[in-house]
């Protein structure tokens, strides 16, 4: 399995939606519209007249259909019949037949990162960091990374590593309707919400947990939209007013080229410091939210550029009960930033997901630390987040993240290719090395870790515990 077959679904939902234009708006000359008809009805009376194996008339009006759209030269604007629009519209809206969890694959393992509270995966015992070892008997490498899903009712067979040993599970997949907004307050009141995606109620259920986090005394704020491929302009638009109570949310434009500034008027003011988390999977309608917050000055982004998608799909219905998706608008920022392609850069460029994480939590006002878990997990102060802090044992050797290290300490991390050494430099400018040769530094699936007791060496704030029983490491900073 291949990671990038893993991101294949969810990249075909990168989008941001409009308002449904109407047909009648593209109506063209009839004169015009009739020659080509009577065209395209020549070809296909030939074809089915003449053609010597014979043709199926509809799957020819599809292949049609088809090749006017690709002739466009555009990732996005696609054709619908009934099933596969409403399958789209599912996917929208974060809805799909499954088993309910978040998976993460490193090139060498395939684990689970989360897990949907009440799914089927919940109810059949899997847990948060356990490795999927096979699927309905095949090893990971063997599959085609599909075969979690299926119709609802069916079974599918895990074989899953936990602790050192392999245990089968057996999970009825079933409908998922995902939450899209959720959060929780943590640290001295920093209100942490995970935006996934943009559905029909993001805006709803936006404003319900901002609502929460405001009763439990939020003063600061994390907005994370990593792997937030996009959804409905219209809940971004809303969950803008959330923040901006005056203001351009967005420039549009469409054929004429003219640019139209997307207005807020009746908004309301944030009035806590916001930090958004991004990365290279954030795109279209969350990127439409990121640069409205970021030119706006209502945020600090941090993470890595985003994904580039600066234009608008609608959704046009047809005669027949099908559906085209059209590119018909491209945005821009407030500033004016056209991104498409590009991606907007963060304020602060982080990688690695914990790193990232704790970044934005520093920022956000966090100043104690606790980070707990190990190769696949990460707990923040108690707190269960996405991610891991990356613990790698060697004999007796225990290593950690360079990335979360460099974090906690609020310093930077580099790599010296010449000497690989990973580098890592305080706020004072000091520079500290860590050798492979030396064993104090691994390289492994193209991150780096450092050996802790040679990180203690040199970072004597660093405070660290390693349970061998739960395989669980603390680390936190004095």
């Amino acid at each position: 399995m291949k990671s990038s077959k893993i991101m294949t679904a969810l990249l075909s939902s990168c989008l941001a939606l409009s308002i449904v234009i109407a047909p009648s708006a593209f109506a063209a000359d009839e004169a015009q519209a009739s020659s080509n008809s009577d065209l395209i009805n020549e070809v296909m009376n030939y074809l089915e007249t003449y053609n010597l194996s014979g043709i199926d008339k509809d799957t020819l009006i599809r292949g049609a259909i088809d090749g006017m759209v690709n002739t466009l030269d555009d990732p996005y604007s696609q054709y619908f019949d009934k099933a596969e629009a409403a399958d789209f519209e599912n996917q929208v809206d974060l809805e799909y037949v499954g088993i309910g969890i978040k998976l993460q694959y490193t090139g060498k393992e395939l684990y689970i990162e989360e897990i949907i509270p009440g799914s089927p995966a919940e109810q059949a015992g899997l847990k948060r960091g356990d490795t999927i070892v096979k699927i309905n008997g095949l090893a990971i490498d063997d599959t085609e990374g599909d075969e979690l899903s299926g119709a609802a009712g069916t079974k599918v067979t895990l074989l899953i590593l936990r602790n050192g040993v392999t245990k089968s599970y057996s999970v009825t997949r079933n409908d998922i309707a995902s939450t899209s907004v959720t959060g929780k307050i943590i640290g001295p009141k920093i209100a942490y919400i995970t935006l996934s995606g943009f559905t029909q109620t993001s805006d709803e259920e936006f404003a319900a947990v901002l609502k929460n986090m405001r009763a439990a005394g939020m003063q600061s704020m994390v907005l994370d939209l990593r792997d937030n491929l996009g959804g409905y302009m219209d809940s971004a638009y809303n969950i803008a007013s959330n923040f901006i109570d005056k203001g351009i949310m967005m420039y549009t434009s469409d054929q004429s080229g003219t640019l139209t500034p997307v207005t807020i008027t009746d908004g309301s003011k944030i009035n806590v410091p916001v930090v958004i988390l991004t990365n290279e999977y954030t795109a279209s309608a969350s990127e439409a939210l990121t640069g409205a917050l970021r030119d706006n000055k209502l945020a600090t982004v941090v993470g890595t550029r985003s994904f580039g998608k600066a234009r608008i799909q609608s959704l046009l219905p047809m005669s027949n009960g099908d559906m085209l998706k059209l590119t018909t608008q491209k945005y821009l920022t407030p500033n004016k930033e056209d991104f498409n392609h590009i991606g907007l850069s963060p304020d602060i460029e982080i990688q690695g997901k914990s790193a990232q994480l704790i970044t934005a939590l520093q920022i956000a006002g966090m100043t104690s630390f606790e980070a707990s878990g190990d190769n696949h997990i990460l707990n923040i102060n108690g707190s269960s987040f996405a991610g891991n802090v990356g613990l790698v044992k060697q004999g007796n050797a225990i290593y950690a993240s360079s990335r979360v290290l460099s974090a906690l300490l609020e310093s930077d991390v580099t790599w010296d290719a010449k000497n690989k050494k990973v580098l890592v430099t305080n706020g004072a400018g000091k520079t500290s090395g860590f050798s492979l040769s030396s064993k104090e530094a691994l390289s492994q699936n193209g991150e780096t870790f450092i050996e802790l007791n040679a990180f203690k060496k040199k970072f004597p704030s660093l405070v660290w515990s390693y349970n061998a029983a739960s395989n669980q490491l603390k680390l936190s900073v004095k």
